[in-house]
């Protein structure tokens, strides 16, 4: 996976975003035709006084509320579909800047979130002039993962090419995300990522983030691995890194989870058959290869191949490549082959979709997929942020919220070379 250069944001898709709005629907409101509003989307043709005075009416009916917020303020990098956010907002904080590279990311983020502030794209170009990021209380950050999960090094040892902090793309993006904390020095921050980071290189990697954030930005650092499983019917373990500028009395590691054995079951957040589309029931030729490809494994004495769920079941661990064949969780549907979660079913897995919120999704299957598999559990965020709650609170109301300016000169961050890390993580 490679950065990419985020696309001209036009006047119109701004506004058509801040309201909320996917393109069909600003269609129909505008009463326009798809060449005519395409055009305007894409800055071929400039948008009247009219269409814009209505995007706007629109935009800032949808903001008010988020204008008038009045909490703690926050940053949401490598922000995804914002599942990092959805916790933290919940507890009235307001998120005032986001920073997001993948286009069709930023598509399902503006849709759901309001925001007075437009999704950056590259972080890159904010972590060597931080200054243009907002001043902040809390930082939020899931750093790409790929370079630190078992699948991604897998896959780059068969290519014989470097991970972790070797790799020039996603590998050394943490150390962005430390350069924006050494220069903000915000009161809190959370970061997340796959339970293996802590394993990664015998743990030289772990051991290098932990010992950045504590010895070279002096935060007070925790980190736990936790299981989505008493919040969804998902086994999806993810590790949370917690750290507070001052000295507190959190505990990441005290805090109760719920019982798993009590949580949802898939049935749960299924669908009812009959709004289902017969498109997402595997076609013959790829059920055949599916259990083909097991017993063969099987065969060898290895557990490769799909796992098929019913509706008392808790599933593995949704990916990013679930648009392939969604072998990792297939539904089983009686007297017919298994199917496939729609979109909307992974919305539900994942926490974004609840009877008192609702997500939408305005970009295609494939890309659903993708952006659900690569997201945080919303109910696990949810969870913490409640536990952190007073803590952000106790430490802003002693004065503890970052100054404009560091009376100190702000601290850097050693971004080890090559060599260096091969030898030390």
């Amino acid at each position: 996976m490679t950065l990419r250069r985020a696309q001209k944001r036009t006047e119109f898709n701004i506004l058509r975003e801040q309201a909320g709005l996917t393109f069909p629907e600003a269609m129909e409101l505008l009463k326009l035709e798809y060449r005519t509003a395409h055009r305007y989307e894409r800055g071929e043709t400039k948008p009247t006084r009219l269409v814009l005075d209505v995007l706007r009416q629109e935009a800032d009916k949808r903001l008010a509320a988020e204008d008038a917020a009045t909490g703690f303020r926050f940053i949401d990098l490598f922000a995804g579909i914002g599942g990092l956010r959805f916790g933290f907002q919940a507890i009235g904080g307001r998120c005032v800047f986001t920073s997001e590279w993948d286009l069709k990311s930023q598509q399902t983020y503006a849709l759901n979130f309001p925001d007075n502030h437009p999704v950056a794209g590259d972080i890159r170009e904010y972590s060597a002039t931080p200054e243009k990021i907002p001043e902040h209380d809390l930082l939020l950050a899931g750093f790409p993962c790929q370079p630190f999960s078992i699948a991604g090094v897998s896959k780059k040892n068969a290519l014989g090419r470097p991970h972790g902090f070797l790799c020039d793309t996603q590998g050394t993006l943490f150390f962005d995300t430390a350069q924006i904390i050494a220069h903000h020095r915000p009161a809190a921050f959370l970061l997340e990522n796959v339970k293996n980071l802590e394993r990664h290189d015998q743990g030289r990697t772990f051991a290098t983030i932990i010992n950045v954030l504590r010895n070279e930005l002096g935060y007070h650092v925790q980190h736990r691995v936790i299981s989505s499983e008493p919040w969804v019917p998902q086994k999806r373990e993810r590790i949370f890194i917690v750290g507070f500028r001052e000295p507190t009395d959190f505990d990441l590691e005290k805090l109760k989870l719920p019982p798993k054995e009590k949580g949802p079951r898939l049935g749960d957040i299924l669908l009812p058959p009959e709004e289902v589309d017969a498109k997402y029931t595997l076609t013959p030729h790829l059920w055949k290869y599916l259990q083909d490809y097991k017993a063969k494994h099987n065969a060898a004495g290895n557990g490769f191949g799909y796992s098929l769920f019913g509706p008392d079941d808790v599933t593995r661990t949704l990916s990013a490549r679930y648009y392939k064949d969604g072998s990792e969780i297939l539904v089983a549907q009686p007297g017919n082959r298994p199917r496939r979660l729609t979109p909307m079913e992974c919305a539900r897995l994942m926490g974004f979709e609840t009877k008192k919120r609702k997500f939408r999704i305005p970009v295609s299957d494939t890309q659903a997929y993708k952006q659900f598999g690569n997201a945080v559990v919303v109910p696990v965020v949810e969870f913490i942020a409640r536990a952190m709650k007073p803590h952000i609170e106790k430490a802003l109301s002693a004065g503890a919220s970052a100054p404009a300016r560091p009376k100190e000169p702000a601290r850097t961050v050693t971004r080890p070379d090559r060599q260096a890390t091969a030898a030390h993580g």
